[in-house]
């Protein structure tokens, strides 16, 4: 690993979710290796549905943004590794309200484009929310460590 590398921080990881969709969910990075990513939300009204649960639609999001996360660690700062979701199911197992989830993904299979991860949603009392599979595909440029510049 080489010194940009090693200066690498989840505050980087994070800093690269900060526009659009990603922005507005407000989750940060808890972990990020190879093979895995942990991220942490903390649940606010808005991520709520009319009956005052977290909406599927926010849990599938994490789903698939730690999904992919766990499949394209870049660890150099103003980098990225551009992921495709190409298939993703989903299963809600429990209600979830306010408070803090985490969205604990582990990359299982792949090659050098394509891979597979699953993903757990836990409560902050570990009860499992939500639990995901997906196949994720490395956009061109992505497929090494180094990824591609950040556009801002």
């Amino acid at each position: 690993m080489t010194d940009t590398a090693a200066a690498f921080s989840l505050d980087h990881a994070t800093a690269r979710y900060d526009r659009g969709f990603a922005l507005e969910l407000g989750f940060e990075f808890l972990e990020w290796t190879p093979e895995r990513a942990v991220l942490g939300m903390q649940v606010q009204d808005k991520h709520l549905n009319l009956s005052g649960v977290i909406h599927g639609g926010i849990l599938a999001s994490l789903l698939d943004i730690a999904g992919s996360a766990a499949g394209s660690y870049c660890p150099y700062p103003g980098r990225i590794r551009k992921v495709i979701t190409l298939s993703m199911t989903t299963t809600y197992t429990a209600q979830g309200g306010l408070g803090y989830i985490r969205a604990i993904a582990r990359r299982r299979a792949g090659g050098r484009r394509i891979f597979n991860a699953s993903v757990d949603i836990v409560a902050a009392d570990e009860r499992l929310l939500a639990m995901g599979e997906g196949t994720f595909r490395l956009r061109s440029g992505s497929e090494d460590s180094r990824g591609v510049p950040v556009e801002d």
